[in-house]
């Protein structure tokens, strides 16, 4: 049986690779080789990597801040 708390763990931990995923896809879109120097793959990879990681990580915080306070929401009408 799962409780609130290992729910909410749950959907946190999905959410966030979920979104860390898709910021990686958008940003294959990006160009990069133009920024960097020549014969800087690995670097270039490590930078995609972290790139996705706190764009991915910023979106699911606002997703779940978002989706918990709306949870929250109908206790002010109480």
């Amino acid at each position: 049986m799962i409780n609130e708390f290992d729910a909410n763990a749950l959907l946190g931990i999905i959410s966030h690779l979920i979104f860390i995923a898709i910021a990686w896809w958008t940003l294959q879109a990006i160009q990069f080789e133009k920024l960097l120097k020549p014969n800087r793959v690995f670097q270039a990879r490590i930078l995609y990597v972290f790139l996705s990681v706190a764009l991915g990580s910023a979106v699911s915080n606002f997703f779940l801040d978002y989706l918990f306070l709306s949870r929250q929401l109908p206790a002010i009408f109480q």
